[in-house]
């Protein structure tokens, strides 16, 4: 057992927490038994996986694949396990996972509590649709296998669950196959945001798509940015030195941010820089892309929150209907704009339908939109006022990124919060299972 602070991505809030790294279910049992919460690599940017009540349980040590069919793509791995292990070991077979986030850094029992979705949830929708069984270890000890049709109920609430369920010890999802690891894709440039709403119809057949909106933008400008659409690449559409190498693997980043930057280093003037840089390189994309720079850009520089400084960030991502969206994006992205709030990395993608048997998971059909916000003062105001709009709008916000909602805020936004909360009491009536996050929203009541 050691002792740490440990923080989200975002690095915002922190917590001296007890933590140990179990490498076996009866290890991960008796943390439980302590009031342990599972952790993996620390990539959602609030405050999840961590607890000041009791233990944190490092699960990276739960790291091993179990079984694999090469005929069908079907994998078991221990929770532990993350997105970039399977992307090494199996994308030079041919395999590669069929949602990945923004980032292949999480482990899969992160992708199963957080729901996670990316460029192409129009098309292949949240990670529950790849996963076929969990196994499940509860707050009494119990290890059960769930899936769509035993113990159905809990299979389902674990998406977007938060690890307050059961800690889950394997994950069995099923692999696409590839013949490439390169995707085809095209960079739109739009002047406003009705052109970034029109070009997301336009290409609805792309099954990957993507916006980068140009944050400081406003009036007439508001919305400008670069929409970048895709799909996998076949082996026949690779040539030269590609094609001699088409399942291609990248090594590790080579360039790292060292240390937490001072908090002045991030400013209006030094955002405008950066957001030019990205700006024109996203325009410029060639029609042809390595899955690394694709479907995980920020991944070229390793520990890149640490530009936010020792204060950190929170990443604010909410969904609204497609219904009056462009009005309501607009009033949004204007708040924004009108904040000083310095806000930096938007990114715009458009959801399809929710999947009806998950409680908690948080993509829902409409606009999503994530931005950067460095911590500082009258942010949490703007987050309420945010928080406001988004809610008479009929959306909600993603937990995962969360670090401020109100409880009753979040209540709000998820009508079948009460029906998780009812498999909850089910599966662990004494809320032993418990983080700061669910205490700060109400989805435990606080220790």
């Amino acid at each position: 057992m050691r002792e740490a602070e440990l923080y989200g991505w975002g690095m915002y809030p922190r917590a001296r927490c007890r933590v140990i790294q179990p490498e076996t279910t009866a290890e991960v049992a008796a943390g439980v038994e302590r009031g342990g919460i599972a952790r993996g690599l620390g990539r959602s940017y609030g405050d999840p996986a961590m607890t000041r009540a009791g233990l944190v349980l490092d699960m990276t040590g739960m790291n091993r694949v179990v079984s694999f069919d090469p005929e069908t793509g079907l994998l078991t791995c221990e929770a532990g396990v993350s997105l970039e292990q399977i992307i090494n070991a199996f994308a030079p077979r041919g395999w590669f996972p069929p949602i990945t986030p923004g980032t292949k850094y999480v482990t899969l029992g992160g992708c199963v509590a957080n729901d996670i979705h990316g460029k192409a949830h129009r098309s292949a929708g949240c990670f529950a649709r790849c996963v076929t069984a969990l196994t499940v270890l509860l707050a009494d000890g119990r290890v059960l296998r769930a899936t769509r049709s035993e113990h159905a109920e809990l299979f389902w609430a674990c998406f977007g669950g938060l690890g307050l369920l059961g800690v889950i010890l394997e994950v069995t999802l099923r692999l696409r196959r590839i013949e490439t690891t390169y995707f085809h894709q095209r960079a739109i440039t739009v002047r406003d945001l009705g052109e970034l709403l029109e070009a997301f119809d336009r290409f609805a057949d792309q099954p990957y798509s993507v916006a980068w909106i140009d944050p400081l933008a406003t009036g007439a400008a508001l919305g400008r940015g670069v929409l970048t659409v895709g799909d996998h690449a076949a082996r026949d559409a690779l040539t030269g030195r590609l094609r001699a190498d088409p399942l291609r693997i990248t090594p590790p980043p080579r360039l790292e941010v060292p240390f937490d930057m001072p908090g002045w280093a991030l400013n209006e003037a030094t955002i405008r820089v950066l957001n030019v840089v990205l700006g024109t390189m996203q325009a410029r994309a060639g029609a042809l892309a390595h899955y690394e720079k694709f479907l995980f850009p920020l991944d070229f520089i390793g520990q890149w929150n640490r530009g936010y400084g020792r204060r950190g960030f929170t990443q604010y991502q909410f969904v609204i209907p497609l219904e009056d969206g462009a009005a309501r994006m607009r009033a949004l992205l204007e708040l924004i704009a009108r904040s000083g709030q310095s806000p930096f990395l938007n990114v715009l993608k458009k959801f399809g339908p929710e999947d009806p048997r998950t409680q908690l998971s948080f993509p829902r059909e409409g606009y999503t939109f994530a931005i950067d916000f460095p911590v500082r003062p009258g942010l949490p105001e703007l987050l309420q006022r945010l928080d406001a709009r988004v809610l008479d709008a009929g959306g909600r916000i993603y937990l995962g990124k969360d670090a401020f909602v109100a409880p009753e805020t979040l209540a709000a936004m998820y009508p079948k919060l009460d029906e998780w909360r009812a498999i909850k009491a089910r599966y662990d009536p004494e809320q032993r299972l418990r983080s700061c996050l669910s205490d700060r929203v109400g989805l435990t009541a606080r220790a």
